[in-house]
Order: C-alpha cells, then structure tokens, then sequence
C-alpha cells in the first residue's frame, strides 16, 4: 500500500493551497480518508475526513469554513482545498486512509489504517 501527498508548499496568509492524496495497494472506493496535520512540538490532530463514498464529511472546529475535502474514487484520489489560510495552520499535512469518520468517531488516530508520508504547509503572516 503507498499513500503519497503533494500539494504543500508555501503561502502567504489569506491565500490557498491545494493538497492531492494518491493511494495505491488498497480498495480506495471502500476506505474513509482523511487528513491530519502536525505542527512542530504539538502533536498530530485530525482536520477533516471523508466517508468512503463522499456523502459524509466531518472538519475541525479550527477549520470549519475554510478547508473542503473531497475525492475522486475513480482516481484512488482525495483532494484538501486550504482558503483563507492563516500562519497557525503551518504543518507537516498527512494523508491517512482508514480513519472512522462517522457520527462520535471521527478522525481516531489509532483507527488509521495506511498513512502517508506528510507534506509541508507554512503560512507566512
């Protein structure tokens, strides 16, 4: 299984990034994806998920109205829209395939089940 980001990069606040997740080795139609960040000396928190099939999502607090995931089953691809970006969203941004994103558990940690190895995002004031 290979999960591979891209996408990161930098960017002044206010403006945008888009972020791309590719995954192979797996049935990516059956998973929940989701996306995590980690900014240094703080540990890694869960952003937003995507149910297998697209019809439920679910976004941090700190993100709400600002990020949109989405995917692509047809491309094995899950895409993460960044606006209005702001310096406190500077972090490594991981992909991770298998998270439960449903109502009371999404984004548990522990629950991934592939991760992938994480891209840069730094938000300049």
């Amino acid at each position: 299984v290979q999960v591979a980001e891209s996408g990161g990069g930098l960017v002044q606040a206010g403006g945008s990034l888009r972020l791309s997740c590719t995954a192979s080795g797996l049935a990516f139609a059956t998973y929940n994806m989701g996306w995590f960040r980690q900014a240094p000396g703080k540990e890694r928190e869960g952003v937003t998920c995507i149910n297998w099939n697209g019809d439920t999502t679910y976004y941090a607090d700190s993100v709400k109205g600002r990020f949109t995931i989405s995917r692509d089953n047809a491309k094995n691809t899950v895409f993460l829209q960044m606006n209005s970006l702001k310096p406190e969203d500077t972090a490594m941004y991981y992909c991770a395939a298998g998270p439960p994103c449903y109502g009371g558990r999404f984004l548990v940690r522990s629950e991934v089940s592939h991760w992938g190895q994480g891209t840069q995002v730094t938000v300049s004031s």
